[in-house]
C-alpha cells in the first residue's frame, strides 16, 4: 500500500462527496503489462491499483487519476478536465516509448505461422504491399489468433511489430477478399499511427480513411463482416 497514493485518494472522495462517510482505502502501484488502473469495493474497502509507469507522474496527474477512478466507481460523471490531463499525459511521448518497451519485456505474445489452414497471411500481406504501397512496407510478424474470437478480428500490436488476424476467418467458405481488408486496414495503422490532437487519440485520421476506400472491395468486406 502507497500512503501518499491513499492520502490522494481519500482527499479527492471528501471533495466528491464531503457528507459521505471515507471509507477505508488501500491504494497502490501494480507491475501492470500495460498503462492499465484497477478499483474495485471489497467489504467496504476500496481497493485500486495503478501502473507503475505513473509513479513518477505529477501531483495533478495522480490527482486527475483518482477522480476518475472513483467516479466509475460511484458511478458518477468523470469531470472533462480530469480526463483531459489524464489523456495527455498517457499520450506523451516519453510515456508512451517507456510503455511500450515494457509491453515488449513483461507481454508475453505467443506469435505462431502465418500459414493457416487455407489462408497464408505473409503471401496475403505480399501480394497487397505490391499493390497499394509500392513494394516498400517492412512486413511485420503475421499470425492468427490463438482462439477463433469474433470480438477482435484483426489488430496491430507495435509492442510486438505484428499483425493478428482472428482464426475465425481461416476456413474454405470465407471469402479471400475478406482477409485481404482486415489486413490492409492494419497495414494502415502501420502507415498512419496513432496521433494525439488535443486530448483526444486520432486513430482513424482523414489519410487513413482516405486510403482505406482504395480498398475494391472495401463495401463486400464490411457488409460480410457485419454478419460474421
Amino acid at each position: 500500500m502507497n500512503p501518499q497514493l491513499t492520502s490522494l485518494f481519500e482527499e479527492c472522495f471528501r471533495e466528491l462527496w464531503p457528507k459521505k462517510a471515507t471509507p477505508q482505502f488501500r491504494i497502490s502501484f501494480y507491475h501492470f503489462t500495460n498503462i492499465n488502473n484497477t478499483i474495485r469495493l471489497r467489504k467496504g474497502v476500496v481497493l485500486a491499483r495503478l501502473s507503475d509507469l505513473l509513479e513518477g507522474a505529477p501531483q495533478p496527474v495522480l490527482r486527475a487519476i483518482a477522480h476518475i477512478l472513483l467516479a466509475k466507481l460511484y458511478r458518477k460523471p468523470i469531470e472533462p478536465t480530469a480526463a483531459a490531463r489524464y489523456r495527455r499525459y498517457v499520450a506523451s511521448h516519453d510515456l508512451a516509448t517507456k510503455a511500450h518497451l515494457i509491453r515488449q519485456i513483461r507481454g508475453r505474445k505467443k506469435i505462431g505461422p502465418s500459414k493457416g489452414r487455407v489462408y497464408d497471411l505473409d503471401a496475403i500481406f505480399e501480394e497487397l504491399n505490391t499493390k497499394f504501397f509500392h513494394g516498400l512496407m517492412a512486413r511485420p510478424r503475421m499470425t492468427w489468433s490463438e482462439h477463433h474470437s469474433r470480438q477482435s478480428l484483426g489488430h496491430y500490436d507495435p509492442a510486438h511489430n505484428a499483425i493478428v488476424v482472428s482464426r475465425v476467418f481461416d476456413r474454405p467458405q470465407v471469402p479471400r477478399y475478406a482477409i485481404e481488408y482486415l489486413v490492409y486496414h492494419e497495414m494502415l495503422h502501420l502507415k498512419h499511427p496513432v496521433k494525439l490532437r488535443g486530448s483526444r487519440r486520432c486513430v482513424h485520421s482523414r489519410a487513413f480513411q482516405d486510403e482505406e476506400k482504395l480498398f475494391p472491395e472495401l463495401q463486400s468486406a464490411l457488409r460480410y463482416l457485419e454478419v460474421m
